[in-house]
């Protein structure tokens, strides 16, 4: 069995518990978050979308989470190259990416 970093994918509905299993999952692995929810990744969009506080992170860090304004502009392949860009990275430097979402469209993306 190899012992290098896979990518773990958590989806599910919002507000099931997700993003609290992906920081379980990355503490006991060494991972890293990787956001994949399509409004999680603009500012301001905490409340509908349970987005996960500072507090709850408990020190993981957390990519594509807060990273466009409301009025930016953006796509599916947009978030889908900056993502696979962030995996790589991840697990170049030997992290494990944990994908985190409950949009299908924006993990499949990553994943397809």
């Amino acid at each position: 069995m190899s012992s290098a970093p896979h990518l773990v994918v958590v989806v599910g509905p919002t507000a099931s518990g997700k993003s609290a299993l992906a920081v379980d999952l990355a503490l006991a692995l060494g991972g890293e978050v990787v956001n994949a929810d399509a409004v999680q990744l603009f500012r301001g969009m905490d409340i509908g979308s349970a987005k996960i506080t500072e507090a709850e992170r408990r020190g993981v860090p957390h990519h594509l989470l807060d990273v466009l304004d409301v009025h930016e502009p953006t796509s599916v392949a947009t978030f889908q190259r900056d993502a696979r860009a962030t995996i790589e990275d991840c697990l170049r430097r030997g992290v494990t990416p944990v994908l985190v979402g409950g949009s299908s469209l924006y993990v499949r993306a990553v994943i397809d």
